[in-house]
């Protein structure tokens, strides 16, 4: 474990070229994640050592602030609630319960529908009454091909049950249509709410978990005042959990669906990030209300807005990032090596993500063995979205592995393309540092072409966002599916433009390949092609007729080979202590700057907190992230600050502060833009490898 007496190599790799190659791992049982060498990374910027040092010892070593599209940096700073009013309607106020008698109501249902249905929906209000909320699966009524009794139905549950929503789907048969019943999304806490309308068609019934493709649920609460804009935005401050477990346990407790919540990006599980996210037509008293029961996850900063947050609107992230347990020849080299970090930059790769866990890998291994589908979903975390989604179409349709995977939500689906174009990338980038170095542009290199008037900018091509997906599958080279940024057109560099010298290595680009993306005009050019060939891959035409896994169904995009960090900042410090806090988080601000407030959120969840903490120490996945924000002061580096404002158990040692050995750490703040890998970063200043195979032996 990278917690347990770090043992990492302080070396410097002297380059045999301008390409600085990275040094192979030492042998080691072969490890279920991507060696940085198979992702394509395999050269630095610059061939200043390297030396030793620990990345996310804790969680709270990483922490990242989003930045939103107009510079602001996303800081949680309050729980007010915002001073526009939303009116609830008087109907609605006296609308009957879950939990009410309705009794009568069925009857007419009966009536209605058939004995079959009516039994079905008192199933269903039985399990809503019982407080399931997230956790209650829709009720899909008989076939009713009569299109007038089928809105008579729709317009009864309109009438007597507001906390059900309802809309009409597709048969299994593909011919057939039914009614979906399902708990509406203003249904949690106060179940009278008004679900409203209904939603729009599916087209089939075989995706997962009945989700339909819209970009958030829009059955949030019909009683919305007409000057409050219809999204609730709210920042989300969470610790050690990736952003859709959070939105999980959030949804859960609202009654809502995961597409119910809109976010520009992804961020980091080991880490702790603060992110702007928004939902349809919530009241933020309710959102507010769940601090208290909230563990590790709290939300604030409230107000309503006219539009809701899809992936890619964003600026970036700033980092705040500690590195523990440094060890160089002397200060001056790390000195040396950070200044040139902040000056030189590094090769833009994407980053490697996180290793699967043990028990996660036994439970396929049992699957694979003996084919039982209802002990795999029953033993598979909910957080592993595809794989749940596959076991439930083939579970429905056993045998047809192409409907299997179409049941994976669209997003997820999408970023597997994504990253195979990343991997291709970064073995272009590689490829493309190792033959013509890094000191200026060469013929037939891609840059951003300069003399392209402004109203010719054009956006990269990323897969579309239903919300419903989840980074917390393994996916090794894209933690984010977001756009790279708003870039110009693209051209080839010629003689001409080699003559005039406008163009540098900082305006050097390599396409994620696609329909529309354009190839360097030189060598670097068929690592793309020869690639995908030995994968069985064709990146001209889509060979298998199934767009959603067709990398030819993207139009690309272009990615900057070469990053400088922005707003570069950096501290030397000592501490004695491994538990010891050497960053504030934003609710360690709030405990400082406002502490009755923030200690009334957080004093219920002291004991657990303190076994949260006391899994701070757990080996780092090294996955990257976004970005983060945080140039705040640092607490007295020899005394634990806790995150939230409750004692840690963190590995304390045994011994006075004054016996124990002084220890040197870093800490880093800068911003990269959007879907830039900070642990990309962090590889060009250690030289070392961010893969957990090869950091778990720095530990050895």
């Amino acid at each position: 474990h990278l917690s347990q007496k770090p043992k990492t190599l302080s070396v410097a790799f002297p380059p045999k070229t301008l390409a600085h190659q990275s040094p192979p791992p030492p042998s080691m049982a072969r490890s279920s994640s991507l060696s940085e060498a198979e992702a394509g990374i395999s050269c630095y910027a610059s061939s200043l050592p390297g030396f030793r040092g620990v990345l996310k010892h804790r969680y709270s070593d990483f922490i990242v602030h989003e930045v939103a599209r107009d510079g602001a940096i996303v800081q949680l700073t309050s729980f007010d609630l915002p001073t526009e009013c939303v009116d609830v309607k008087e109907e609605e106020k006296v609308a009957p319960a879950a939990d009410a008698d309705h009794s009568q109501a069925l009857e007419s249902f009966r009536a209605l529908c058939g004995d079959a249905d009516c039994e079905a929906l008192r199933g269903l209000l039985e399990r809503v009454s019982a407080g399931g909320d997230g956790d209650v699966l829709p009720v899909i009524l008989s076939p009713d091909a009569d299109k007038a009794h089928r809105s008579e139905v729709h317009n009864f549950f309109k009438r007597s049950f507001k906390f059900l929503v309802t809309d009409t789907v597709e048969h299994s048969d593909g011919v057939q249509r039914c009614i979906r019943v399902r708990l509406g999304s203003a249904a949690g806490g106060r179940r009278g709410g008004g679900g409203g309308g209904r939603g729009r068609k599916r087209k089939s019934m075989g995706g997962s978990d009945w989700r339909d493709d819209r970009p958030f649920d829009s059955r949030g609460s019909s009683n919305w005042s007409d000057g409050v804009g219809k999204f609730l935005r709210f920042y989300l401050y969470k610790e050690n959990k990736d952003t859709q477990e959070a939105l999980g346990v959030i949804g859960k407790m609202l009654g809502l669906q995961p597409r119910a919540f809109g976010f520009a990006g992804t961020k980091d599980k080991r880490a702790v990030t603060t992110q702007q996210v928004t939902v349809f037509k919530v009241h933020a008293s309710r959102l507010a209300s769940l601090n208290k029961r909230l563990f590790g996850i709290k939300v604030g900063n409230f107000c309503y807005v006219k539009e809701g947050l899809v992936l890619g609107q964003l600026m970036g992230n700033r980092f705040t990032i500690t590195l523990r347990g440094v060890v160089a020849e002397s200060e001056d080299m790390i000195k040396t090596a950070v200044d040139g970090l902040g000056k030189n930059g590094f090769i833009n790769y994407y980053g490697l993500q996180y290793e699967q866990r043990d028990d996660i890998n036994e439970v396929r291994r049992h699957y694979k063995e003996h084919g039982d589908i209802d002990i795999a979903l029953r033993n598979f975390p909910r957080h592993l979205v595809a794989e749940r989604a596959i076991l439930q179409c083939l579970k429905k349709c056993p045998g047809n592995h192409l409907q299997a995977l179409k049941g994976i939500p669209r997003t997820l689906r999408m970023m597997y393309v994504h990253s195979y174009q990343s991997y291709l990338w970064n073995h272009a980038a590689s490829m493309r540092v190792e033959k013509y170095g890094i000191s200026q542009v060469v013929e037939g290199d891609l840059v951003y072409n300069k003399e392209c008037p402004p109203e010719e900018l054009a956006s990269l091509d990323i897969p579309e966002v239903d919300g419903g997906h989840t980074n917390s599958i393994e996916i090794d080279l894209c933690s984010e599916a977001q756009p790279e940024e708003t870039i110009q057109s693209v051209k080839k560099v010629d003689s001409g433009d080699l003559l005039k010298g406008v163009y540098t290595f900082d305006d050097l680009v390599l396409p994620l390949p696609g329909s529309q993306a354009l190839f360097p005009g030189n060598e670097v050019a068929e690592i793309y092609h020869e690639m995908a060939r030995k994968d069985g891959i064709s990146l001209t035409e889509n060979a298998h007729g199934v767009k959603e896994f067709s990398i030819i169904s993207m139009k690309g995009g272009y990615r900057r080979v070469f990053q400088r960090p922005i707003g570069f900042e950096w501290e030397l410090m000592t501490y004695t202590n491994d538990s010891t806090s050497l960053a504030e988080t934003d609710l360690d601000v709030l405990s400082r700057t406002k502490p009755k407030e923030a200690n009334e959120l957080v004093s219920s969840h002291e004991s657990e907190d303190k076994l949260e903490k006391a899994s701070d120490t757990s080996v780092p996945t090294n996955g990257s992230s976004t970005v983060e924000n945080k140039p705040t002061g640092s607490p007295d580096t020899d005394t634990s600050v806790p995150i939230n404002g409750s004692s840690t158990l963190e590995n304390k040692p045994t011994g006075s502060p004054d016996t124990l050995p002084k220890k040197l750490a870093i800490k880093l703040a800068f911003t990269l833009p959007a879907s830039c890998y900070a642990t990309m970063a962090i590889r060009e200043l250690l030289k070392t490898s961010t893969s957990v195979a090869y950091q778990k032996t720095l530990s050895c």
